[in-house]
């Protein structure tokens, strides 16, 4: 039998990603600084690595799979909102307009090789009315979420284009997973 991936991450999204597909997981959440002014589909990939090296110095010899997904609208990152009006805020700034959604995914084979990648979705939004956003804010989903929103939770409900992967925006591209495991080597183990 394969030994289980660790995924540095907390999200459970990511957890409910690599279950769907079945393979075969443990969780060692990172302790990493997550700041960092790089552009939005750089910081993916530079905050990936980071989370990556951080849990994979404490498990040498394990594959270890790390992700990092943000929102960009007009250049401006958004990450997961800090409170209520911050929330309102980024929710306003994406009501009827088209975003991007970056996410990097770094992999660290057995030997120490690195394998990285980003993936990048657009989302357009319809428009939202005050009440909308407050309504949706009220389901306390948008608190841990890049954007202040989870493309597969309710707030599909103004989701009106996506183009990419659904899997990315949710947090975890799993084609490019998948590609990464491939060249490393994971799946002949």
């Amino acid at each position: 039998m394969r030994q289980p991936l660790i995924l540095a991450s907390s999200s459970p999204r990511r957890r409910e990603l690599l279950s769907r597909v079945g393979l075969p997981y443990e969780i060692f959440v990172p302790d990493v600084d997550e700041s960092c002014a790089l552009p939005a589909d750089q910081a993916v990939l530079e905050l990936s690595r980071r989370k990556a090296h951080a849990v994979s110095a404490l498990h040498p010899r394990r594959y270890t799979l790390a992700a990092d997904t943000l929102v960009s609208v007009d250049g401006q990152i958004l990450g997961k909102p800090a409170d209520v009006p911050d929330a309102r805020r980024m929710l306003h700034l994406l009501s009827g307009r088209t975003h991007d959604v970056f996410t990097g995914v770094t992999l660290i084979s057995t030997s120490g090789d690195i394998f990285s990648g980003l993936d990048s979705s657009r989302v357009t939004f319809s428009s939202m009315t005050d009440a909308d956003i407050d309504a949706y804010i009220a389901t306390g989903e948008p608190m841990d979420k890049a954007g202040a929103y989870a493309v597969q939770g309710a707030a599909s409900f103004w989701i009106h284009r996506l183009e990419g992967s659904p899997s990315g925006v949710i947090g975890l591209p799993l084609d490019l997973v998948r590609r990464l495991l491939l060249q490393s080597g994971y799946f002949n183990e």
